[in-house]
């Protein structure tokens, strides 16, 4: 109850406290009031939302939230056939569903593995088709919301078990592990993420016999997983070396080997450290995939310069496609940023 009384009392000694306080703090809302009038203004009052063309043009002061309305699809779905959407509609769901469900401690058990498996095989079923009566679907027509999801979750998947071993590997009592850990993490890190991409889709080609060459779409994901595991490796020596190093030598000398206590008592520890870490570098991960669009694959923000970008009739309003666009990504970062501090809780809360 204490705690809980100290809060209001506490801001508005914050706030109110000196009339240089109660001055500034009148100012502020003051300016926040002015942006939200003019915000509500433009973005509701003023706007408008069917997909009239000529009456968003008529709008002086408003917004066109049926430039939204109309090309919604293909900005969601890129150039996917118009007849075949329900496809990558339904392997989003299916996706995310799996990735919703994983993200729940209760079910970390072992069927959790061929549950992925099953997903990630009926995700490029319904995207590439070509069998069970679905028509072939080339991966340079995939994009929109599919492809970012698609990219962000699987490569993510495949690089958190990679940047365990580097994690482990940069700490390995062996020289040439360790050598060789801390070399590959310093070169990933030391180039931009663009460079990596460019190198997997144009670079790769040329070093593959002729005739048998990855599609683009696994290049790039294979250089997106390459990337993001080595800077998840470093959150992951961070957490490794917060456990107290007694520790292991306590579980040792009880007569555990080097791997158990690894993964029985040093990993959970580590892992629960660098819980904040981890969802940064996701969020970071699901925006970066937004720069595929320079190899030639269009995902969200590539979709919508596809959807506007041939279309002089609703070309001028990029803005509304933008803030569209942009509101997805805040609600994906917002809802990762959440389990987060939700993780961070029930791990806290857990016996040890």
């Amino acid at each position: 109850m204490r705690n809980v009384a100290q809060g209001p009392i506490a801001w508005r000694s914050e706030l109110w406290g000196s009339p240089l306080r109660a001055l500034a703090t009148m100012a502020l809302i003051a300016l926040l009031a002015w942006i939200g009038f003019h915000i509500v203004d433009w973005a509701v009052v003023h706007a408008v939302f069917r997909p009239d063309a000529d009456a968003c043009r008529a709008v002086k002061h408003g917004a066109c939230w049926g430039v939204v309305a109309e090309k919604w699809r293909p900005m969601l779905f890129g150039r996917f056939p118009y007849e075949e959407q329900w496809r990558p509609a339904i392997a989003v769901v299916v996706l995310s569903a799996v990735t919703v469900l994983s993200a729940w401690p209760r079910t970390w058990r072992w069927w959790l593995l061929p549950l992925w498996v099953a997903a990630l095989l009926l995700f490029v079923l319904l995207m590439r088709g070509g069998v069970l009566g679905l028509s072939p679907v080339p991966t340079s027509r995939w994009g929109g919301l599919p492809l970012t999801i698609g990219l962000a979750v699987v490569g993510l998947a495949l690089a958190f078990p990679l940047a365990l071993l580097l994690a482990l590997g940069r700490r390995s009592g062996w020289p040439v592990v360790r050598t060789l850990s801390a070399s590959y993490i310093e070169l990933v890190r030391g180039v931009p993420l663009i460079s990596v991409l460019f190198m997997a889709s144009f670079l790769l080609p040329l070093l593959w016999p002729a005739g048998w060459q990855p599609d683009v779409l696994v290049r790039v994901l294979a250089g997106l997983t390459l990337f993001v595991a080595a800077y998840l490796a470093e959150i992951i020596r961070g957490g490794l070396q917060a456990v107290p190093r007694g520790q292991t030598e306590v579980a040792m000398a009880l007569g555990f080997g080097r791997w158990p206590v690894q993964r029985d008592i040093v990993l959970p520890q580590a892992l629960r450290l660098v819980v904040p870490a981890l969802t940064n570098s996701v969020v970071g991960t699901l925006k970066d995939t937004s720069l595929v669009t320079v190899v030639g694959l269009f995902e969200l923000t590539g979709a919508l310069g596809l959807a506007l970008g041939g279309d002089p009739v609703w070309r001028p309003f990029y803005l509304e496609g933008y803030l569209f666009i942009a509101a997805i990504y805040w609600l994906l970062c917002f809802g990762l940023s959440r389990y987060s501090v939700w993780l961070e809780r029930r791990l806290a809360s857990a016996p040890t």
